[in-house]
């Protein structure tokens, strides 16, 4: 198949994200009072409402309607004051009641926004073409010929409220189908039209990307919808490859997820690459971190994705029949997946074939997508309003409620790490993105500005990074505080030690939670920074280096970091190696 990059130039890839996420903060189920479990024995934690046993009626969680409210305000949308459940009928182990109960075409948050910056070889994947007057005309006519809301379900809305697509557009309900293209690329032409906000969908409000001098864009993604609906059970496929049912000896099931609150955010068909994809999802999980609804572990399965993707040949403004991969569960995944199933779409349909509309599942070990099934349709899934469940009224109050609890969000944050402390804008946007961390860092960093802070900001970023990565420990578990890393960073600052050694010191602090001053001292790790001290040494491996001073002298400058290893060896790690540095130019350049 051809690379990613060449496919790019001459097809478009339409992309919609699915993107589901756990309420995990959350002590109960969505519509019973089971406490959540991850981790307990299986079905454990399971009664009459979840196992759908006769007779059993849902209670709505009022945390859970806070958590999908804020979630909406966060990311820009609408909130619906009036909204209902649905019924989504599909008959497998994993749903014993046989039906997930889940949101209608109207849901709680509708059309939204987020804005992603794209820069670095991320940035290359999308052409020179794809911008300007072209990609304004494409993003109009992939969500104006996106698969349409039918009639009938239209005509079950609750009273007064609105399926809200603009002319052509869609809205998916509670399918759950990411806006991405229909077979044949037709609109459904029996869509109904709404009025209030309609002009969140249309091409007026599109923005168009531009690509800045140094190769980087930025982009808006528009949210369609956030809908609420239950989680299903786990499956567990013994013997089967790569966990798929496929090869298994025998399935099991454990309830105890079944009817975890769970939401789940459809975007427009905005993304064109899959480095958009990946960077989209990054930022939305940092937003759902920070207002505290879902710890949104990818690992766990309580963040996940499905990617809708199909192609047209450039300046083509009808849509080609999309694939759907299914729980991705990685950045890498989502990003790798979504590039395969361009490249092999690119292949079929340069060949003569044509594409199946067909949900497929990317295996990261053999780096390739695989057929599933058909891609199901909202007919597939007989929908319609739940009984047991009445609509609901959001009122001005509960909205503003949820509005005051959310806290500072990541870009925000971002930009006052930039202002305050004059910290490096890709360092602040990694402080901010986490709030254990960002938290941490400003303990850290208080009363402290420019270089002093960002010295603080780097041992946060990188060492202590490294380390909790290296241990599989979290902030709190490490045993390092703010104290301890603001006493190391004064270290670092006044050149009493060098960052290798930085790293040992932090090391050492998780261990016995001692004052990095006094590990230093105890381990004879202070640098001599006196120029006269060192001058001796920098003269002793000069005339031992005779061939790589007269290199240096030719014009190789690479050579100083060779000089300055041996001034290190020579004084046993206690030189201050930027002074030998600086000694080193200023005797060899004299």
């Amino acid at each position: 198949m051809r690379e990613l990059n060449d496919v790019l130039r001459d097809w478009e890839a339409v992309i919609g994200l699915e993107i589901h996420t756990e309420l995990t903060t959350l002590k109960t189920k969505m519509f019973c009072g089971c406490r959540l479990s991850h981790d307990d024995e299986p079905n454990t934690h399971v009664c009459p409402v979840c196992l759908g046993l006769p007779g059993a009626l849902p209670v709505p969680n009022r945390g859970a309607i806070e958590s999908i409210v804020k979630a909406g305000l966060a990311t820009n949308c609408e909130i619906q004051r009036r909204s209902m459940f649905y019924r989504k009928h599909y008959f497998y182990p994993d749903m014993a009641k046989n039906f997930q109960t889940t949101q209608g075409p109207v849901a709680f948050c509708m059309h939204g926004r987020l804005g992603i910056e794209v820069a670095g070889r991320g940035a290359a994947e999308r052409p020179e073409c794809a911008f300007g007057a072209s990609e304004a005309e494409s993003l109009a006519s992939a969500s104006a010929n996106a698969a349409g809301l039918s009639r009938a379900m239209a005509e079950q809305l609750p009273e007064g409220a609105d399926a809200r697509p603009s002319a052509g557009g869609a809205a998916c309900g509670s399918a759950g189908g990411a806006v991405c293209g229909s077979v044949g690329g037709s609109a459904d032409a029996t869509a109904p039209r709404g009025s209030v906000g309609a002009e969140g969908r249309g091409s007026g409000a599109l923005a168009v990307p531009v690509r800045h001098d140094d190769g980087s864009y930025e982009a808006t993604i528009r949210i369609l919808r956030i809908h609420m609906e239950e989680d299903a059970a786990k499956m567990v496929h013994v013997g089967g490859e790569e966990g798929r049912i496929g090869g298994a000896s025998e399935s099991l099931v454990d309830y105890n997820r079944c009817g975890t609150p769970l939401i789940e955010l459809v975007t427009e068909p905005d993304l064109r690459t899959p480095e958009e994809a990946r960077l989209f999802m990054e930022k939305l999980r940092r937003i759902f971190l920070t207002i505290g609804i879902s710890d949104c572990s990818m690992e766990k399965g309580s963040m996940r994705c499905d990617g809708n993707v199909s192609l047209r040949r450039r300046g083509e403004t009808g849509l080609g029949a999309k694939t759907e991969l299914k729980n991705l569960n990685s950045f890498k995944a989502l990003h790798d997946g979504l590039a395969y199933e361009i490249c092999r779409q690119a292949d079929v349909l340069e060949s003569g074939g044509v594409v199946r509309q067909e949900t497929r599942h990317w295996e990261p070990s053999r780096k390739r997508t695989v057929a599933m099934r058909a891609k199901e349709t909202a007919d597939d899934y007989r929908l319609f309003p739940d009984p047991d469940l009445e609509p609901f009224d959001l009122s001005d109050e509960f909205v503003e409620h949820c509005r005051a609890e959310i806290p500072e969000l990541p870009d925000a944050k971002r930009d006052r790490f930039v202002r305050d402390y004059g910290i490096k804008r890709p360092d602040a946007e990694q402080l901010a993105g986490d709030p254990a961390t960002a938290a941490f860092f400003e303990e850290s960093a208080a009363g402290l500005v420019g270089d002093a802070a960002q010295t603080v900001a780097n041992l946060v970023v990188n060492d202590l990074a490294a380390h909790l990565k290296a241990s599989g420990s979290t902030l709190g578990e490490s045993g390092i505080s703010p104290t301890q890393v603001a006493s190391l960073a004064r270290l670092l600052a006044a050149d009493a030690i060098s960052s290798n050694q930085a790293r040992e010191v932090l090391e050492a602090m998780a261990g016995s939670g001692e004052d990095p001053e006094k590990i230093v001292d105890e381990r004879g790790m202070r640098q001599v920074s006196d120029a006269g001290a060192l001058q001796p040494i920098v003269d002793q491996v000069l005339e031992a280096c005779a061939d790589q001073a007269r290199q240096y002298r030719d014009g190789n400058q690479k050579v100083i970091g060779f000089l300055v290893g041996q001034c290190m060896k020579a004084s046993h790690g206690k030189g201050n190696p930027k002074l030998f540095n600086e000694l080193l130019r200023a005797t060899l350049e004299g």
